[in-house]
């Protein structure tokens, strides 16, 4: 059909369409992305090099993008393209799936019609982020939290994830003698969800791993934990097996950032520079892997982020501080930011802490507007879209130059390779009146 020619159209229908249209079109962004060598891919190899010497300097960036997915996909790739900057990462966490209303299909049909957009001339890195296994889910019934996780991994690569950090995070054991043991739960589980990835994956894709030793906002990672984990994990999953890529760590940030009482992140944190670049260092020389990954990193200050390329941190991720941009901008349309506010207030009135302020109240739970309000702020006028977009770019393209990822693409060129997957057309009842759209 001649009108899915237009990106936007199309983007729109697979977002917004009935379950079929829905199907359709983002099995036609797929198609169309893959056919101009835009089929998403992993970063394994390139993480491989770094975790071998061959590549270093640079931290990776991997931005989530929690709503308007399409148009802040765009404006990534508009600065990722005016600095060549190809070691980029789109990612959602699982939780983010959930309160953002953005099943994998659908963030992948974003990104990648974003890159159809802008002209993309770059593999499209996809990520998984923070795909969790919820401790009380999983001490109440392991097995259906088990099985869910695995489902959320299948339908994720289907889709196009071809990299995931699995965060078992939350069954590290305190009350265990020793760290090792400690640890068990958190690498024993990261072993079989690892298995579990590899005997799924496309053929001839490598998903790319990653694990986590402590929930970001606990007490700050260390050496033993790190080890523990990894000795743990390597045994266990043996040397003929493709493990993790790299590590997340905890250094002293939040998720959200670290706030005043008013809501507004704090300049002064604390962040362990040391912490990271030691561990950062262990994970390389000692077991191969490209360095530590830092998370809740979007709201700290502008003058911190060139120190990750320096600590050898591998991986940052990037979240709040970009929905900041759209919430705050005076551009924002007040009546829908009233009317976000006021569904906040009902719908999330149980996360109101006792004596906290509404400006805190809102600035933490604002995130979880973007599935409800999901066409609204799709639909904000698009002239001031462009602008708050455009700021949004300028973002991008300092923190691209900050971790040294500008003038990557030969970098990527070299470690990665453009994998073409089968892409099954769906079988819909009414298929006919899509007859010509491919």
């Amino acid at each position: 059909m001649e009108k899915y020619n237009d990106v936007d159209v199309l983007i729109n229908d697979a977002v917004f369409g009935d379950d079929e249209t829905k199907k359709y079109c983002r099995y036609l962004i797929r198609k169309k992305a893959q056919e101009k060598g835009l089929g998403p891919a992993s970063l394994c190899e390139l993480y491989k090099a770094m975790g071998k010497g061959e590549v270093s300097g640079i931290t990776v960036p991997a931005m989530n993008l929690r709503g308007m997915a399409y148009d802040m996909a765009c404006a990534v790739i508009r600065a990722a393209k005016k600095t060549k900057s190809a070691a980029i990462i789109f990612e959602i966490a699982r939780s983010e799936m959930g309160y953002c209303d953005q099943k994998p299909s659908e963030f992948v049909s974003a990104v990648l019609a974003a890159a159809l957009k802008e002209k993309y001339k770059y593999p499209v890195f996809i990520q998984g982020d923070h795909f969790q296994v919820k401790e009380k889910g999983y001490k109440t019934d392991p097995q259906k939290e088990l099985e869910g996780i695995k489902k959320l991994i299948a339908e994720a690569i289907e889709a196009g994830f071809y990299s995931i950090d699995l965060d078992t995070s939350t069954l590290v054991d305190l009350s265990r003698p020793t760290v090792k043991e400690q640890q068990k739960p958190n690498y024993g589980l990261a072993v079989e969800l690892t298995n579990y990835i590899r005997s799924i994956e496309p053929k001839d894709v490598t998903v790319m791993l990653g694990g986590e030793i402590g929930e970001i906002g606990g007490k700050n990672s260390n050496e033993d934990e790190f080890r523990a984990y990894m000795d743990g994990f390597n045994e266990t999953l043996g040397k003929e097996k493709i493990g993790i890529s790299k590590m997340a760590v905890q250094t002293g940030t939040k998720h959200g950032g670290v706030l005043d009482a008013d809501g507004k992140p704090v300049k002064n944190v604390k962040l362990d520079f040391a912490t990271l670049e030691k561990l950062s260092k262990i994970a390389r020389n000692d077991y191969g892997l490209a360095g530590c990954v830092q998370h809740g990193a979007s709201t700290l200050p502008s003058d911190m982020f060139d120190k990750f390329p320096k600590t050898g941190a591998a991986e940052i991720h990037l979240a709040t501080e970009f929905q900041n941009m759209i919430f705050d901008s005076p551009l924002f349309p007040a009546e829908l930011k009233n009317k976000i506010y006021e569904w906040l207030k009902v719908n999330a009135a149980g996360e109101k802490k006792e004596g906290e302020t509404e400006s805190k109240f809102f600035y933490k739970t604002r995130k979880k507007a973007w599935g409800p309000f999901k066409k609204e702020t799709w639909s904000i006028d698009k002239n001031i879209k462009s602008q708050i977009m455009s700021e949004l770019e300028k973002k991008f393209v300092f923190l691209f130059e900050k971790l040294h990822i500008i003038n990557t693409e030969k970098i990527v060129k070299k470690y990665i390779k453009q994998v073409n997957i089968e892409i099954k057309k769906p079988e819909i009842a009414g298929a006919e009146k899509f007859e010509g759209a491919d």
